[in-house]
């Protein structure tokens, strides 16, 4: 296991030096490191991120998967049934939540990039926390990582958000060869599973929590102000879990979402396109289905098991009472809604993310708000909640009021995007889509008042022609607000073919 370690607060007697290593580099400007005294007014964080999930949790009403940790969670917190990402793929959306700031501001559109080149000097979450005296760590994945290509490795890191980096690796890494794939020796960008032998704690996801229940410990009894955010690679494909969480979801009891005949042709060919570029994936047998849905709600359940051990060491500590704690994932995922597997699309299976806050500031425990809530605005709503100076450039608003009254509306809306110029909004009673510049490439409306699973394109249907009116031009009013350059934050243009270390 490569383990990296920066301990700033170490280097105070240096600050005067890496300040001026930061200007050379084009980097904002350092702040005076400090430590921070624990007290009621600075509440820790701990960020808790799954990979590739979506919302087949119970405490979301799924019938059949098990999530009795993120359920306690939503009990003591509140748990937003309308949250969406900015972008329906990893880098993207990760750079995105991380900066507070639309994709076509970071200018990061796909993976395998670094933020720092398209934004040399912005400010990231992390950094904030750093910048005003907190102690941040990372475990896993919390920037893009190409899975399982990087496990173990720091990915597409950003190593000025941290002061220490732990990148676990587990014999799920190790034993790839011993993985099914419906494309033999892909493993991350198809579908593919094992019911791996041995214990949690062998697992990438169950090492990155025995180190998470360890810092935790560690950073409460030194009575350290801590920011840990802690990125467990499950369900991402391939989807491992050891077998016993496999045996939990009888293939027999599962059933796999059916399309109708010629429902293809009622989207705008992006739209098709986006369902049906992984030939493999398209019609697959029901037999093969009910597996892959078995492995994928077996690896939720794994994570699941390891937020629990975690959520313990927290609950056991003395930081308990004084810690903000946020659970998410980077984006949605399909499990053969629309005939789709995977992610990348701009339905609602893709861009609806499960999000629940708790902890100090929350006080409408236990209830859910069907408030609006982008991944934009974890920046501003954890800065608000922890009382620290974010940058005034952020694009996203804070969910802070809605803590204290599920009924408030920071939000009407909410914004997702797929590379350059395709835009799905989604409001209280509509998604509607446009493909290419303008909707050059076709639109798609969706009514989830009589369409919840967004099966019937209304678009087209001329007595829906004022509601396509009014949205188109809400869509185009954020789009613009969207792609607004951050005051202060250099941006560096270039073609984003160019490939970086994998």
């Amino acid at each position: 296991m490569h383990r990296t370690v920066r301990v700033l607060d170490r280097l105070i007697s240096r600050h005067a030096g890496v300040c001026l290593l930061f200007g050379l580099l084009g980097l904002t400007r350092c702040q005076p490191l400090r430590a921070v005294e624990k007290t009621a007014a600075t509440p820790n964080v701990l960020f808790l991120i799954c990979d590739d999930l979506n919302c087949d949790l119970s405490c979301y009403g799924h019938p059949l998967v098990k999530t009795p940790n993120i359920d306690r969670l939503a009990r003591r917190g509140v748990r937003f049934e309308n949250a969406y990402c900015q972008y329906t793929l990893c880098g993207p959306s990760r750079a995105s939540f991380m900066t507070g700031l639309y994709p076509d501001q970071t200018l990061v559109r796909r993976n395998a990039l670094y933020i720092r080149e398209h934004l040399p000097n912005v400010q990231t979450m992390a950094q904030m926390f750093r910048r005003q005296g907190y102690f941040a760590t990372r475990i896993g994945k919390i920037f893009h990582y190409g899975v399982p290509r990087n496990i173990g490795s720091s990915g597409h890191d950003d190593p000025y958000s941290w002061d220490v980096t732990i990148n676990p690796r587990g014999r799920d890494k190790d034993e790839e060869h011993m993985i099914f794939s419906l494309k033999p020796g892909e493993y991350g960008g198809s579908m593919s599973w094992l019911a791996a032998d041995g214990a949690d704690e062998e697992q990438t996801d169950g090492i990155a929590a025995t180190h998470a229940v360890r810092l935790i410990r560690q950073y409460a009894t030194e009575n350290r102000s801590f920011f840990l955010a802690v990125g467990l690679y499950r369900p991402h494909t391939p989807y491992v879990s050891p077998k016993k969480y496999f045996e939990l979801y009888p293939t027999g009891q599962i059933t796999v979402p059916t399309v109708p005949d010629g429902y293809l042709e009622t989207l705008p060919p992006a739209a098709r396109l986006s369902l049906t570029k992984k030939k493999q994936h398209v019609n697959i047998s029901p037999d093969m289905a009910r597996k892959a849905m078995q492995a994928y709600y077996a690896s939720i359940t794994f994570a699941d098991a390891q937020l629990g051990r975690i959520l313990d060491a927290l609950a056991g500590s003395a930081a308990a009472d004084n810690t903000v704690i946020i659970f998410t994932s980077d984006h949605g995922y399909h499990m053969g809604e629309h005939g789709h597997w995977l992610k990348t699309t701009l339905f609602e299976n893709a861009a609806r993310v499960p999000l629940i806050i708790a902890g100090p500031g929350v006080t409408a425990t236990g209830r859910s708000t069907s408030s609006f809530a982008e991944m934009v605005d974890f920046y501003p709503t954890l800065a608000e909640l922890c009382g620290l100076r974010a940058p005034a450039c952020l694009s996203g608003v804070s969910l802070a009021p809605v803590l204290k009254d599920p009924l408030a509306k920071p939000r009407t809306s909410a914004l997702t995007q797929l590379k350059d110029r395709n835009y799905t909004l989604r409001t209280e009673k509509y998604r509607y889509t446009e493909w290419g510049e303008g909707g050059s490439g076709g639109a798609e409306l969706y009514d989830h008042a009589t369409d919840p699973q967004e099966m019937v394109n209304l678009a087209g249907d001329p007595r829906h022609a004022d509601s396509v009116a009014r949205l188109s031009q809400q869509l185009h009013t954020r789009i613009a607000d969207a792609r607004q350059p951050p005051a202060g934050v250099q941006q560096i243009h270039f073609d984003d073919t160019r490939r970086v270390p994998r």
